[in-house]
């Protein structure tokens, strides 16, 4: 979407640094809000109640803050703008503190800083207030069906500020998921499943996957620890038949420990931890004796990318025999409790050693069984959420079939513009029921009024981080800008002015009104016309320079839109924004579109790259302003000069002129044609 020339756009990210402090920002490069004892009790629910309550920042992995009450852990709190790099409609981090309980549960959140426009200018901070707040209860671990706007426990985004509470609820949620992963509260991916049980033998354990082997004979012992004091004897049969994997599935350790061991295996185990059995048979222990006076079993050790562990004594179990069918006789078999720095759902190795000692030293072999969880004992992790516009596109598939519908008329109004002009009566009623559409079905009913506030923000992503998820997440905006910015490349500024602005068609339809009333037309000197024009390209960019220093001052000014009180709001305002509305549509009765004439910003902004149009679709005559100068009169906003040239970046595309070219009734020229016969005026 270009919104932009590319002059101006230069000029503007060129000062822009010197404007914003340097605006490039990333959410390393300013601290998130960090959280006091007062604020982690009003997110924790315990308003008040600080005695005994610590907050610690913890910086490893996924950064945030650990809350703890009389020493004991109660939650944990991630920033949005820290962890999900939340950035709002303004371009402008966006910084929530959201807290999750240990069980998985947001236990409240709370806004710390946006600069988000329909948060400053008309909802009340109780209404914000309420929405985050709306987020505590909301179980992470649950599965969810459906669109994330029917998921119960969830608040419904505010009215008129969908982009904005859109964006907030989205952060929220990565942030929380994304908190209670690193904290290990959550899976990540899914998890062991730990319900599941289904009756097997030995022979359908170890096809399933199971357990990992690994077999070392003692011919190959012998080589590999050739002059050792001690020869491993050469023969037939096994230095060391190894077998390995994780028991925390029933299906695995019910069958292969039996109810009673396997049962008081998991139950000894701590949060994070998982049970590993290894059986071994052979001449080679896995074990040893050592452990017995190191505490430490130096044999045996856990491999997961760089991470290595030996089990000690305090994780170790002997277990006295397997219960499964089929299992083969077992030398020793030892359960090890793993810590939670090893990862259950990746791949690992059980490396067991050998040492024998030489005449110079020591000789020594690994034999390595290798292991993952297989599939049939992970839980289906549930499918991520379709980005938040995707649903929001869904829920709002009716609005977005209007508005596509309304853009194909349009489409096709321009694109057979010659036919209709020649046609005064269908332009006059396509033209009238095309703005009384604009007006309460685009402006009224789905609150699709276009804002200088969304050129700030555009330009602010531009220059901060653009992304395309943010504009999306308003489905009848985006259709309208899309629209408005390819329409400039076909026709200019009047794709929009002059067909889809509701604030415009309300002035039109105004002035229609009281001229079949009889109020009496104002007509502005040209040259005074011209030097009005000032006013709203000095206001355009005072409000682009002011967004630098201040979003909120720069909000502020843009209410010289009278698009909130009048389109958005539906009039429900205080009184001096009501009556500047109507001062404005009191002045288009006998001026018409003044405001689009010489007070509006948003015009202004989307002027500037009208002359970046490829085609001239509206037609002039040699004659034009030279012999005739009906059209000029006639012009809604006073585009067309005393020359008959046509300015693109006031004109609004009504067609009024090609009405009155093409009408042998109207035009002089055509009159003077008619009259003497003749073809084409050279």
């Amino acid at each position: 979407m270009r919104l932009f020339g590319p002059l101006f756009a230069a000029i503007v990210l060129h000062f822009a640094p010197a404007f914003a402090g340097g605006v490039g920002i990333a959410p390393d490069a300013i601290a998130p809000a960090a959280p006091d004892a007062d604020i982690a009790a009003g997110i924790f629910g315990a308003e008040g109640q600080t005695a005994g309550l610590t907050v610690a920042r913890e910086a490893a992995g996924v950064p945030g803050w650990t809350v703890r009450k009389d020493g004991s852990v109660i939650g944990h709190i991630g920033s949005t703008w820290e962890i999900a790099g939340s950035v709002g409609y303004s371009g402008r981090p966006l910084d929530v503190l959201v807290g999750i309980s240990p069980e998985a549960r947001i236990a409240g959140a709370r806004l710390m800083q946006h600069n988000e426009p329909v948060l400053t200018l008309g909802i009340s901070d109780a209404d914000i207030a309420a929405y985050v707040n709306g987020f505590a209860g909301y179980d992470l671990s649950a599965p969810r069906d459906g669109a994330l706007a029917d998921t119960p426990g969830l608040p419904d985004v505010i009215s008129r500020a969908t982009v904005s509470t859109g964006v907030i609820r989205d952060g929220i949620l990565r942030t929380a998921r994304t908190l209670a992963i690193g904290r290990g509260i959550l899976a990540a991916g899914g998890g062991i499943d730990r319900l599941g049980y289904a009756p097997a033998d030995w022979p359908a354990l170890v096809q399933a996957g199971a357990l990992g082997e690994a077999r070392v004979s003692l011919g190959e012992a012998a080589a590999a620890l050739a002059g050792a004091k001690v020869p491993v004897p050469e023969g037939e049969g096994d230095f060391l038949h190894l077998w390995t994997g994780l028991v925390d599935p029933p299906s695995v350790g019910q069958n292969l420990l039996g109810q009673q061991v396997y049962t008081s295996a998991i139950g000894a185990m701590g949060a994070g931890e998982t049970a590993l059995i290894v059986i071994s048979s052979g001449l080679q222990s896995h074990r040893g004796t050592d452990w017995r006076r190191t505490g430490v079993f130096d044999r045996v050790t856990i491999v997961q990318g760089e991470t290595r562990h030996r089990p000690d004594e305090a994780s170790y179990q002997m277990v006295k025999k397997l219960t499964i069918d089929g299992a083969p006789a077992a030398k020793e078999i030892s359960l090890f409790r793993l810590p939670a720095t090893i990862d259950p759902m990746q791949p690992f190795r059980v490396e067991v050693t050998a040492t024998r000692p030489t005449d110079s030293g020591a000789v020594t072999m690994t034999i390595a069984a290798d292991y993952r969880l297989p599939d049939a004992y992970r839980l289906v992790p549930p499918p991520e959420p379709a980005p938040l516009w995707h649903e929001i596109w869904a829920g709002k598939r009716v609005e977005t079939g209007v508005v596509a519908a309304m853009l194909a008329v349009l489409t096709l109004i321009l694109f057979a513009q010659e036919w209709i002009t020649r046609r005064p009566k269908l332009w006059l009623l396509g033209r009238v029921g095309f703005l009384l559409t604009t007006l309460f079905v685009l402006g009224w009913g789905l609150n699709g009024q276009l804002s200088v506030v969304q050129v700030v923000a555009f330009l602010h992503s531009l220059l901060t981080g653009f992304r395309w998820e943010t504009f999306l997440i308003e489905p009848v905006i985006f259709l309208l800008w899309s629209f408005t910015a390819l329409g400039m490349l076909f026709w200019g500024r009047g794709v929009y002015c002059g067909w889809l602005c509701p604030f415009g068609a309300l002035q039109e339809l105004t002035n229609l009104a009281a001229r079949r009333l009889g109020v009496v037309q104002v007509a502005v000197p040209q040259a005074l016309h011209e030097r009005l024009w000032v006013i709203k390209y000095t206001l355009f960019m005072a409000i682009l320079a002011l967004s630098f220093y201040s979003m909120h001052d720069a909000l502020v000014l843009a209410e010289a839109e009278p698009f909130k009180t009048a389109i958005s709001l539906r009039m429900m305002r205080a009184w001096p924004f009501v009556g500047f509305v109507l001062v404005l549509i009191g002045a288009g009765l006998f001026i018409e579109r003044f405001f689009c004439r010489y007070l509006c910003p948003l015009g202004a902004g989307i002027a500037i790259p009208a002359k970046l149009k490829i085609f001239d679709w509206l037609k002039r005559r040699p004659q034009c302003g030279r012999e005739c100068r009906l059209c000029e009169t006639k012009c809604t906003v006073g585009a067309i000069d005393p020359l008959g040239r046509i300015n693109a970046n006031e004109c609004v595309l009504c067609l009024r002129c090609q009405v009155i070219m093409n009408n042998p009734g109207i035009c002089p020229v055509l009159k003077r044609r008619a009259r003497a016969g003749t073809g084409e005026d050279q």
